[in-house]
C-alpha cells in the first residue's frame, strides 16, 4: 500500500458528485451592528445555509492557524494554508520571532545568510537597505523584526544602512503611518549618534502604489517601487513625515496604503539612498506573495517585465524563501515551514481530479497557498487551474469584482462532470473590505451571496456538497473599536474611523449535501481551518490522513 493511499470511510459514504470549497475571502462573523458589512449585506443565500444546512463557526486567526498567539490576525495566507495542509504549521511571523529570540538568525549554522551579508558590506564599506511593509500588522511583515536587524546591525559595526518604508494602512489602522515612521526616526537617530554610524530612511510609498503587486496583477507598482528605492527617482522630500503630512494636505482623506512614492534627499536633490552596486538588499516580509516580484527584479539576469535601466550588482535576500519551487530569492534569512502532504497532493496522488479557480488577486491562495507554498500543479493531468483576470480599477469602484466571470466558468468545468474536488476563492469580501469603503463593503458581500445562490442547484443535481467558509474576517468589521469603550473611534474631525485590517473574528462554516443526513460534532472545544481538509475527505467518503485534524462531520 502507498504512503498516499486514501482508504475508503466506512462509517460515511459522502457523496456521489463533486465536493466544491467556496472561500469567501473576508467574510467573518461579527458584531451584528452598523461595523458589520456582512451582517448589513441583504444575504438571502447565506441566511438560508444558516437554517437548513449543517452550520457551525470556526477559528482562523491566532494559534489555530500557526501565528505567534491569540491576539494575532488571521491572513489569506496562513487561512489557506491550513485548509489546504489539514494541520497547523508554525507560520512566517511565529518563526522569524523566534529566530530573532534565540539569535538563530544572527549566529549558528542557520544565519549563514545574515553573516554573508553583513561581511559583504562590512568589506565593501557599502550600504546595507532594508526594504518592507513598517508596521506591526504581523500579516507581512513585523516592525519589531526590523528592529531587531538594525540594532544587530548597530552592534556587528555596520556603518551605513538604509530604510525603504512601504506604508501600510492595511493591516493596521488606515492612517497610522507616522506611529511606526516616528518610532523608526528615533531608533535611527539613536543609532546615528554613534560614531561611525549613518542610518536614515531612503524612500517610501503606500504599499497598493509602490512594489508589492502580486500575482503579476501590475507590474507597473513593482516598476514604481524600482524608479523609487533603486534609481532615486520620484518625489523629493527631505523627511519621511513630511512626505506623508504633504500628501495628506494635498488629498484630504487619502489612506496609508495608497500615498504616493517619494525619495528622501540631502541639499536639494540628492537622494540619501539609492540602491548601488556592492550595496546589501534585504527584503524584510515574511510573507511571500508581495515580495516575490521585486525579488524577480533583482534576480532574474533576464528581465521583460519593465526597464530596470543598470541594474545593481547587489547581494539580495528575503526574509524567507518566498517560493521554495522557483528557489526564490537565492538568499533567506529564515527557513520557512516545510508543509508536506497536503489534501492537493494526496488527490492528485489518488487520480482524483480537481479544480482550482478564483480571480487573479486570489489565484495564488487556492493554489500556492493551499498546496503548502508550492508553485505549479502536482500531477497537470488530474489538475486544472483557473485564473480569471482581475480589474485593475479601484475595489471600491467595483465591488462585485470578478464573482460573476468565475461563477460562469466553475458552473462550466462543474458541469463537464470531471471533478471530484473543487475549490473557489471570491475575494470581494476582503479586498473592498482592505479600502476601507463602508458601503462598497455591503456591496462586496451582497455579490458574494448572489454567486453562491447560482452554485446551489448546481451542486444539488450533480449530487454534490458544497462547502462554505472563510479564511478569517474583514468586511464584518469596516470601523475601529476603542477596545476600552466598545464604542467606534471618532477622529479629530467627528469621523469615524474606518478599519481596513483583517479582524479576530470567527468564520461560518456551512455545508450544502441535499439528500444526505449527517450533523456536525457538537464539540465544546473549539475548531479551526484546520479541520477543514479531514472534513473535505469525509465527504468524498475517504478517511482522512492519521496526523490531520479530525474531520467535523460526526460518524459515529
Amino acid at each position: 500500500m502507498s504512503e498516499w493511499t486514501l482508504q475508503k470511510n466506512a462509517r460515511f459514504p459522502g457523496v456521489p458528485g463533486p465536493v466544491v470549497v467556496c472561500v469567501m475571502d473576508g467574510v467573518g462573523r461579527g458584531r451584528q451592528d452598523e461595523s458589520d458589512a456582512v451582517w448589513l449585506a441583504r444575504t438571502p443565500t447565506l441566511d438560508r445555509l444558516a437554517l437548513s444546512a449543517p452550520s457551525r463557526e470556526l477559528i482562523a486567526h491566532g494559534r489555530a492557524v500557526g501565528m505567534p498567539s491569540d491576539d494575532d490576525m488571521g491572513n489569506s495566507e496562513v487561512g489557506h494554508n491550513a485548509i489546504g495542509a489539514g494541520r497547523i504549521f508554525d507560520q512566517g511571523a511565529k518563526l522569524v520571532a523566534h529566530a530573532i529570540a534565540d539569535g538563530s538568525l544572527f549566529e549558528g549554522k542557520q544565519a549563514g545568510t545574515w553573516q554573508a551579508m553583513t561581511e559583504h558590506v562590512r568589506s565593501r564599506h557599502s550600504t546595507l537597505h532594508f526594504l518592507g511593509l513598517l508596521s506591526d500588522g504581523n500579516v507581512h511583515s513585523h516592525i519589531d523584526h526590523l528592529f531587531a536587524m538594525l540594532r544587530r546591525c548597530d552592534q556587528e559595526s555596520i556603518e551605513r544602512v538604509r530604510i525603504h518604508c512601504l506604508l501600510d494602512g492595511r493591516d493596521v489602522s488606515e492612517t497610522s503611518a507616522l506611529d511606526y515612521v516616528d518610532a523608526l526616526e528615533e531608533l535611527l537617530e539613536t543609532i546615528s549618534s554613534r560614531p561611525n554610524r549613518d542610518y536614515r530612511i531612503a524612500s517610501g510609498g503606500g504599499r497598493m502604489t509602490t512594489t508589492m503587486d502580486r500575482y503579476e496583477a501590475d507590474w507597473s507598482i513593482v516598476e514604481r517601487g524600482w524608479r523609487t528605492h533603486v534609481r532615486g527617482e520620484a518625489r523629493n522630500f527631505t523627511s519621511c513625515r513630511l512626505a506623508i503630512e504633504t500628501f495628506r494636505e494635498e488629498s484630504p482623506g487619502i489612506g496609508d496604503q495608497v500615498l504616493p512614492e517619494f525619495v528622501i534627499v540631502s541639499g536639494d536633490t540628492e537622494p540619501v539612498g539609492r540602491i548601488l552596486d556592492g550595496d546589501a538588499v534585504v527584503f524584510f516580509n515574511f510573507r511571500g506573495d508581495r515580495a516575490i516580484e521585486m525579488s524577480v527584479a533583482f534576480e532574474e539576469e533576464v528581465f521583460s517585465k519593465f526597464d530596470r535601466g543598470a541594474c545593481p550588482d547587489v547581494f539580495y535576500a528575503g526574509m524567507m524563501e518566498y517560493d521554495g519551487d522557483l528557489r526564490l530569492p537565492s538568499n533567506y534569512l529564515v527557513t520557512p515551514p516545510a508543509i508536506d502532504r497536503t489534501l492537493g497532493e494526496y488527490l492528485a496522488r489518488a487520480g482524483l481530479r480537481q479544480l482550482a479557480i478564483s480571480e487573479t488577486q486570489k489565484f495564488g491562495h487556492v493554489t500556492y497557498f493551499w498546496n503548502g507554498n508550492r508553485s505549479g500543479a502536482f500531477d497537470e493531468d488530474v489538475e486544472n487551474y483557473v485564473e480569471i483576470p482581475s480589474d485593475t480599477r479601484p475595489f471600491e469602484e467595483r465591488p462585485w469584482m470578478k464573482a460573476a466571470e468565475i461563477t460562469d466558468r466553475l458552473i462550466d468545468e462543474l458541469q463537464g462532470g470531471q471533478y471530484r474536488h473543487a475549490r473557489v476563492n471570491y475575494a470581494n469580501g476582503d479586498m473592498v473590505g482592505h479600502t476601507g469603503h463602508h458601503g462598497a463593503a455591503i456591496q462586496a458581500v451582497e455579490a458574494v451571496d448572489l454567486q453562491i445562490a447560482r452554485l446551489l442547484p448546481i451542486i444539488q443535481g450533480l449530487g454534490g456538497a458544497l462547502i462554505v467558509t472563510a479564511d478569517h474576517g474583514n468586511a464584518d468589521c469596516m470601523v475601529e473599536i476603542d477596545k476600552k469603550t466598545d464604542a467606534p473611534i471618532v477622529d479629530a474631525r467627528g469621523r469615524i474611523k474606518p478599519k481596513t485590517s483583517h479582524t479576530l473574528n470567527p468564520v461560518p462554516l456551512h455545508i450544502y449535501a441535499p439528500g444526505v443526513d449527517f450533523k456536525l460534532h457538537e464539540r465544546n472545544r473549539k475548531v479551526g481551518l484546520a479541520n477543514l481538509a479531514s472534513t473535505i475527505l469525509q465527504l468524498m467518503g475517504l478517511e482522512s490522513p492519521e496526523d490531520y485534524e479530525d474531520g467535523l462531520i460526526d460518524v459515529s
